[in-house]
This record gives structure tokens, sequence and C-alpha cells, in this order.
């Protein structure tokens, strides 16, 4: 029963915390807006534009890097080999 109570609280914490990163990454947003237009007024060379396109590149990469590992996660766990597999 009490690893219910602390379930609940966990998941409430937890909850409260994303909304609270969401706000404040909303507020950040529309704090930012006027300096982001600056820059990209002031950007005649695209190198904002390049780094935006750079980054999402490396974001989704990494991103389908990780569902790779997610998907063979327990099979490398239960497999008596996996600490060789700098070897391949």
């Amino acid at each position: 029963m009490q690893t219910l109570a602390v379930d609940i609280a966990a998941t409430f914490l937890d909850d409260a915390a994303a909304l609270l990163s969401g706000f404040g990454r909303a507020v950040l947003r529309i704090v930012m807006a006027p300096i982001d237009r600056i820059a990209n007024a002031c950007d005649i060379a695209g190198v904002l534009a390049e780094r935006r396109a750079t980054f999402r590149m490396w974001r989704s990469s990494r991103a389908r890097a990780r569902h790779e590992r997610r998907r063979f996660s327990l099979l490398g766990r239960l497999n008596p080999f996996r600490h060789l597999a700098h070897l391949t």
C-alpha cells in the first residue's frame, strides 16, 4: 500500500516538473522572439540557418540511434558476449 502512495506522489512530482518545464520553455520562447527576429535579420551569411539544420540533423540521428539501442537492449543485456562487441 505504501508503494502505491509513493508511486502516486512520484507521478505527481514528475508531472509538475514537466508542467513547469513546459511553461518555462513557452515563456522563454515569447521573451526571446524579438531577439531571434533581430538575429535573423542580421544573419547575412546564413550561419544561423546552417547551425539550426546541423542541430536538427544531429538530434534526429541521436534519436534514431537511441531507438535502435532500445530495440535490442534486452537481447544485449542477456547476451553473454556483450562485452566483446568492440572487437567486431
